[in-house]
């Protein structure tokens, strides 16, 4: 503004020396000065627009405090109709087997999105990215679900999912949750217990004399299984695949579930089954012969599953136990007699307070259809936790398995993970 009014002090003079008494000028010298005079009146005129225009596009404080009560009073801000939450976690580390030597590695990346519309609907989903040992990155996608919230005590939840058999999987296999770098053996992919299913359950919870409890109950397309051959004369079940296929092969649902019960808030104990059909939809065959044209027999799979969890101060103790069990066919190229992967897992785990130092020891028992793959195992891990979601983690394992197979050998892995 006081540029502005600077500007107006030499128009100011010019009309107030154009106002004065004219003395005797010539006509061409009056013709001159009018003009000049009609010239400076349209600069002030322009100019006095211009102002005009500043002071409507000017923001005062007032109009600044308006609009903070405005927004302030919004209901979209004191009620918001969606949430958008991001979490996740990653984790890299270095693992050295006996007689071969070490490697770092990224054991993984997988971000968590959640989107919820008020207390009616959510969408959850994991994505996990993973570094090869050829450098290549791969991209699955861990479960991905909408979750109908029906009331306070159930939920819908409807598409690729954990499975809620035990604990491990759905509530413990994040790197910077799980107390050791691996996993009990059985409990990863293609062992006894499940880890994925696609379909729909409904899980909660609801008090019950005192106590609260937990469940889960769902249908879903249910595993596919891999048997093995030499000779195409014998053939063997080779393994279970439960990771949550997007087509039902054998056109049989599966149906399972969990009912948890908490005694007193520091206890939980758990039993799990799942019952249903399964079909063999792949053959590892190694004898050279012309490949085989599959269509096998439906098979029947139980799973049966146990689980606890207590804590007590620094103090955390838990176990588990799941036996799969696939039936007999006596039709089809690979029809074979009955199978079983069993696997059971005990872990304690004490923080030495006030230090950062937690130790950790863990046995497994895993039992396979396949002897290679059978392991007795005891972890001893020592863990250094720089905050509740960032973690280093020592492990050392003890295997016992058949000897010469993979899983005889004993290993050291450390990690860091990381849980945002």
């Amino acid at each position: 503004m006081k540029q502005t009014l600077m500007k107006l002090k030499p128009l100011a003079l010019a009309l107030c020396v154009a106002s004065l008494p004219l003395p005797a000028y010539s006509a061409d010298n009056l013709d001159s000065l009018r003009n000049t005079v009609e010239t400076l009146k349209k600069q002030l005129e322009q100019v006095q627009k211009q102002l005009d225009e500043q002071d409507k596009a000017t923001v005062t404080r007032a109009d600044l405090e308006e609009v903070r009560k405005e927004a302030a009073s919004a209901n979209e801000w004191k009620s918001p109709n969606t949430l958008v939450h991001m979490a996740g976690y990653a984790d890299v580390g270095y693992a050295k087997t006996e007689g071969e030597d070490g490697s770092f590695g990224v054991g993984g990346f997988s971000p968590i999105f959640h989107f919820q519309y008020r207390d009616l609907v959510m969408l959850e989903s994991e994505l996990e990215f993973e570094v090869e040992d050829d450098g290549e990155t791969s991209v699955a996608l861990e479960y991905l679900t909408i979750d109908f919230f029906l009331n306070d005590y159930v939920t819908l939840v409807a598409g690729k999912f954990l499975s809620p058999i035990g604990q491990f999987r759905q509530n413990l296999h994040p790197s910077w949750i799980n107390k050791i770098v691996s996993a009990p053996p059985g409990f990863g992919h293609d062992g006894a217990a499940p880890t994925s299913e696609l379909g729909a359950q409904l899980r909660g919870g609801f008090p019950l004399g005192g106590m609260r409890t937990n469940f889960a109950v769902y249908a879903g397309n249910g595993p596919e299984l891999n048997s093995e051959t030499e000779d195409q004369v014998e053939f063997e079940l080779e393994g279970v695949r439960a990771e949550g296929f997007g087509t039902d092969a054998d056109e049989e649902l599966v149906y399972g579930g969990r009912f948890g019960l908490l005694p007193i808030p520091s206890l939980e104990i758990g039993v799990s089954g799942v019952t249903g059909k399964a079909t063999v939809t792949e053959l590892e065959d190694e004898s050279g012969l012309p490949e085989l044209v599959l269509d096998e027999e439906k098979r029947d799979y139980r799973v049966y599953g146990a689980d606890f969890n207590f804590s007590y101060r620094s103090l955390g103790v838990r176990g588990e136990y799941v036996k799969t069990r696939v039936g007999s066919a006596n039709t089809g190229i690979t029809a074979s007699g009955s199978a079983t992967w069993e696997s059971w897992y005990t872990q304690a785990a004490y923080k030495f307070l006030p230090t950062k130092w937690e130790g950790v020891v863990r046995y497994t028992d895993f039992d396979s259809a396949v002897d290679a793959q059978d392991v007795q195992q005891w972890a001893f891990g020592v863990n250094y936790l720089f905050t509740s979601n960032f973690m280093a983690k020592f492990t050392y394992e003890l295997n016992d398995g058949e000897n010469g197979s993979p899983v005889d050998d004993n290993r050291f892995l450390t990690q860091l993970a990381y849980g945002f």
